[in-house]
């Protein structure tokens, strides 16, 4: 008959591993305290509020600084905490199986010493995160414990309904996008937010982002305009509908009373002499010869139906009813690209750019292709066999030559059939040094309306603890309202600088950090985002700082009406944050809605890391079979 198991015969048959495993953790115990001494000089500097926590960020440190993962499985195999759910208490994690394993090994002997370190237990360090996360983003939502913000869009400006709609939806951060709009639309956006809060009865806070110094391509000149019109046709090419066409006056055009395939601006008195049912004949830019058939004319403007493809210019010349002849110079310039393919050289230059000389996409037979960018004292700090993206990681090369203000780019990341690269695209250099300062002047003009109508603030692009120092410096000035201060963690360097980051931003009463994952997945690699979005969740942990979980989240559904399944698992994966970020988009309130729904649905199983044991529809209508298979 088997010995029934007791504390002391499982003490005496694991005795040398019971040993071991309480010397490692005394071991680790005292480096953990040791790390926190060291750092006695950044602590003294840290907001009374925060004190805890930053103890408790450098325990963490010193618990993760060395692989433990053999460590884990040891003290798994005897029933014991792995220490995998330490953030938030870390110390006391530590020190609850020390007390077990001397228990076991000393059942008659004094327990442990209590710990004499400033540090959070296992109920008061959710209980600071939890403290943290509503003084800087607000009141967490009853039906699912995780907020939720919206950036606006530019129509938040002109449609209080959409607004309230988001309210009512359940937004509980309005956040405005400092790069786009100016400050009247902004000021619009927050008193149709405040409207909205009063007619509702709900609560919603305002977060403003500084756009930070961007780097972005530029100085590729226009294309020429060129308008390509046709009409539709089934697939066999047989013409179904012509293209539509609004022609209004040039000197007060108006808009299309209906949909148009294009309006076309001419010459008021050009415009009287058409006529319904007459022709207006033209050569287009092939030298095709093509007309249009006047339906209608009215005092606004006239419609007229092109039933063959063309491709307009403003050199096109068209000739009315009566033999008038009248052009389109005011037709919109195109927007000129360069085609890249994997292998071809690309120069990244501080020298003004020759003007196209045939189309608007570049030729590889005309040479290397060129294109400038925002901040071009930028390429004085870029060297050779550093790495480069363009436009969110769609194109990527590496640095080969760097001489007379001109990156030579070598294109290693791009389709077969390549990739087109515009003006305004997002350029990354994860391998350079910048020095750039995380406020521009741009920034501190905002930062006065920013002062005086929002409750926190995103520092774009923060790479450094001076970073966050000079912005609460230009804060002070502004105002004496203590604005927290949000961390957007988008760069290699801001990832790797974290502790740190945290550390200073800790020294006032709040503060916030956002995974921004669109520039961070181009930093570091988009195969290293799940692992480094993981860690900054952690650290933020560990801080007792409140984490942002932004970009892309439910991208599909925002924009097109239709999430992908990957978004829906993405956006569940979102609920270990503190709060979700939502981009604009058409269906945007479908979006805000949907988020909740998951977010309701997924608290009950999952806290930070920790799955809860919440009881399982499946298990509990399960029931034997019988009789067996």
């Amino acid at each position: 008959m088997t010995e029934p198991v007791t504390a002391v015969s499982f003490a005496c048959r694991h005795a040398a591993e019971l040993s071991a495993l309480l010397a490692e953790l005394t071991a680790l115990r005292t480096g953990m305290l040791a790390r926190a001494d060291q750092a006695a000089g950044q602590l003294r500097d840290v907001h009374p509020g925060f004190q805890v926590s930053a103890h408790n960020l450098l325990h963490y440190l010193a618990l993760r600084q060395h692989d433990r993962r053999d460590l884990q499985l040891r003290l798994a195999a005897l029933g014991l905490s792995s220490l995998g759910r330490a953030e938030a208490h870390a110390l006391a994690t530590v020190e609850s199986v020390r007390a077990v394993l001397h228990a076991l090994l000393n059942p008659d002997a004094p327990g442990p010493q209590p710990n004499p370190a400033i540090a959070p237990d296992f109920e008061s360090g959710p209980g600071l995160l939890a403290e943290h996360s509503t003084t800087c983003l607000g009141p967490a939502p009853a039906a699912h414990g995780v907020r939720i913000m919206v950036t606006m869009p530019g129509e938040a400006a002109t449609r209080y309904e959409l607004v309230r709609d988001l309210l009512r939806a359940g937004m509980d951060c309005m956040r405005i996008n400092c790069a786009h709009d100016d400050a009247a639309a902004w000021g619009r956006m927050i008193a149709h937010l405040r409207r909205a809060e009063q007619e509702l009865g709900l609560a919603c806070r305002v977060s403003m982002d500084v756009a930070g110094p961007k780097l972005r391509t530029h100085g590729l000149p226009p294309a020429p305009a060129v308008l390509h019109l046709k009409p539709t046709r089934d697939a066999s090419g047989r013409v179904l509908s012509p293209a539509r066409l609004w022609l209004t006056s040039r000197e007060q055009p108006h808009p299309a009373p209906a949909v148009a395939a294009a309006i076309l601006l001419f010459p008021a008195e050009w415009l009287h002499g058409l006529r319904p049912g007459k022709d207006v004949s033209f050569s287009d830019a092939r030298g095709a010869r093509r007309k249009l058939r006047v339906v209608s004319t009215g005092a606004e403007g006239s419609w007229a139906e092109l039933h063959k493809t063309a491709y307009l210019t403003p050199l096109t010349r068209f000739r009315g009813p009566g033999g008038a002849e009248a052009t389109l110079p005011e037709l919109p310039t195109g927007s000129s690209s360069l085609r890249l393919r994997p292998g071809d050289t690309l120069h990244l230059t501080r020298q003004p750019l020759p003007p196209l000389s045939a189309g608007p996409e570049a030729s590889p037979e005309a040479g290397p292709a060129l294109i400038g960018c925002t901040l071009p004292e930028v390429l004085d700090r870029v060297k050779a066999g550093e790495h480069i993206w363009f436009d969110d990681g769609k194109i990527g090369g590496v640095v080969e030559h760097v001489a007379d203000g001109t990156v030579q780019v070598r294109i290693t990341r791009a389709r077969a059939e390549g990739e087109k690269l515009r003006n305004d695209k997002g350029i990354n250099l994860p391998d350079t040094e910048l020095a750039l300062p995380a406020l521009t002047d741009k920034d501190l003009q905002d930062l006065v309306f920013i002062a005086q109508y929002a409750d926190m603030v995103e520092l774009s692009f923060v790479n450094s603890p001076a970073d966050i120092t000079r912005l609460q410096e230009h804060l002070r000035q502004l105002t004496d309202r203590p604005l927290p201060i949000v961390l957007k963690i988008e760069t290699r360097r801001g990832f790797e600088q974290l502790p740190d980051l945290l550390l200073r931003a800790m020294q006032a009463g709040s503060c916030g950090v956002m995974i921004a994952r669109g520039d961070l997945a181009v930093e570091c690699g988009f195969e290293r985002l799940a692992e480094v979005q993981e860690e900054v969740l952690w650290l933020c942990e560990a801080a007792h700082v409140p984490v942002i979980w932004a970009t892309q989240v439910l991208e599909s559904l925002a924009s097109g009406g239709v999430p992908s399944r990957a978004e829906i698992t993405d956006a569940a994966m979102g609920s270990r944050a503190e709060c979700v970020m939502l981009n604009k988009g058409p269906h945007i309130v479908e979006a805000v809605q949907s988020l909740g729904n998951i977010l309701s649905r997924m608290q009950d199983h999952q806290t930070k890391k920790s799955a809860q044991l919440r009881s399982l529809h499946v298990a509990g209508q399960w029931q034997p079979a019988e009789g067996g298979s």
